[in-house]
């Protein structure tokens, strides 16, 4: 009687930790997707050329600025690029 409450608790406990990470994981890559989209936008349209600076290569840096940022640190990206300081 006592394995079985033990192993029900072990079963909600490791359904606990793996919704708690894919919830965080969603979380990584929807920011990731919100700005990486915004930088290859800015790209495809050229507006970084309208303040006469050239586009933002998006590597594997700025990927993971935007992956933990998400459209701020795309914002901050485009401001640290706009300075002259380049990832």
């Amino acid at each position: 009687m006592m394995e079985e409450i033990l192993a029900i608790l072990l079963a909600v406990a490791i359904a606990a930790t793996v919704y708690y990470f894919m919830k965080k994981t969603l979380t990584l890559v929807i920011n990731a997707v919100a700005g990486l989209a915004t930088l290859l936008l800015l790209n495809y349209f050229d507006v970084l050329a309208w303040f006469g600076a050239p586009d933002i290569q998006v590597n594997l840096v700025t990927i993971l600025i935007c992956a933990l940022g998400g459209l701020p640190g795309a914002l901050i990206l485009v401001l640290l690029h706009l300075a002259g300081i380049a990832f």
